[in-house]
């Protein structure tokens, strides 16, 4: 099993510990010098995110792609604002364009509130993971049809469809950890993204969608987001997450935003807001911006030495996962460290550890 690194594109470089909420506005200079750094870094891919006031994420992953040649994208799409068949030809495209360096990450959504911003107004989490499914039927099935097809389902209904452009490889992602999210990984993801919980709780979200996807006979792949923060020392990178808390803390309350007693809208912030009850666990999971920030996407990080957290890193690839989303919350500084200090190490580590299981299989 080979290991593959996803860094981020977030459309400028600052993060929660600049201000408390993330401002999505887009700047050139700094997407220009992410995918220069992220390139050069060894990344294989990077996420281009999806919200409902942010640039748009297929536009500025193609524009990306026009000026690398062997980094790849993992763009975010939110079923339901555009029709299926629509979005498998835009996807398609891409995916020719950038010679086969595309993957799509569906969010579903689970905020009512910015659901509402672009339209989505009155469904329930349950109809929303329904959609998403009769979408991905529909994707899937434009991409593959040899011959016009139709499709009559609860929220799309089609005559004679077909795209003339398919992709030649184009892996879907997908996330949430609800019994309706669980079921359609299940039956649609490539790769299964999640955030980065303990070992114990990772664990068990891996063989919840291994026995979900076994039922289609599907063997998908794991992603785990995570926040790594690194030093020379073990006390010098526990000083700066600490740091990183305090900044986070200052920010969220210069901007009126709680710290405390968050009541999350989806299964997966509730999951991770518990997992950070606790502020460090499994020795290196720190989860100390997720308890400011109720959790609010991709929050928890490892902490020590490119070593040690290389190490903890190895425990998650040892339970299936094979894909490691990583940011940083200073994203251009972070994502250079990352490229130079430890991404390196992970790999060798894992190859190190390939090998011995080869060796005792043989």
């Amino acid at each position: 099993m080979s290991v593959k690194f996803i860094g981020y594109i977030g459309f400028n470089n600052s993060s929660e510990v600049d201000q408390g909420t993330r401002n999505r506005a887009l700047d050139l200079d700094y997407v220009r010098s992410a995918l220069r750094v992220q390139e050069e870094g060894g990344f294989d891919r990077v996420l281009i995110p999806f919200g409902s006031n942010t640039p748009e994420s297929q536009i500025v992953a193609a524009y990306g792609a026009a000026l690398t040649t062997r980094l790849g994208f993992l763009v975010a799409h939110r079923p339901g604002f555009t029709q299926p068949t629509l979005a498998a030809r835009q996807l398609a495209t891409l995916d020719q364009l950038s010679n086969g360096r595309v993957a799509v990450h569906i969010i579903t959504g689970g905020a009512d509130e910015e659901m509402a911003r672009d339209g989505d107004v009155g469904t329930t989490k349950a109809e929303r993971y329904a959609r998403s499914d009769e979408y991905l039927d529909v994707l899937r099935q434009e991409w593959q049809a040899d011959a016009p097809f139709d499709h009559d389902g609860r929220f799309y209904r089609i005559r004679k469809a077909q795209s003339a452009i398919k992709p030649e490889h184009l892996p879907v992602f997908f996330g949430g950890t609800s019994p309706e999210a669980i079921e359609v990984a299940g039956r649609h993801a490539d790769v299964y993204a999640t955030w980065g919980e303990t070992l114990s709780a990772t664990r068990e979200t891996i063989t919840r969608v291994r026995a979900s996807a076994a039922r289609y006979r599907r063997s998908p792949g794991f992603s785990l987001s995570l926040r790594p923060v690194i030093a020379a020392t073990e006390e010098e990178a526990w000083r700066k997450a600490a740091s990183i808390v305090e900044r986070v803390r200052e920010a969220r309350i210069r901007q009126g935003l709680p710290i405390r007693d968050h009541a999350p809208p989806n299964d997966g912030s509730r999951r991770l807001l518990e997992t950070a009850s606790a502020l460090r666990q499994d020795e290196r999971l720190w989860t100390g911006v997720a308890q400011l920030t109720g959790a609010a996407g991709n929050s928890t990080g490892l902490v020590g030495t490119p070593e040690q957290v290389a190490e903890a890193m190895l425990e998650y690839y040892r339970l299936g996962v094979d894909h490691f989303l990583i940011r940083g919350f200073d994203p251009l500084g972070d994502a250079e460290l990352y490229g130079r200090d430890l991404l390196p190490v992970v790999r060798e580590k894992i190859a190190a550890y390939d090998a011995l299981q080869s060796v005792q299989a043989s």
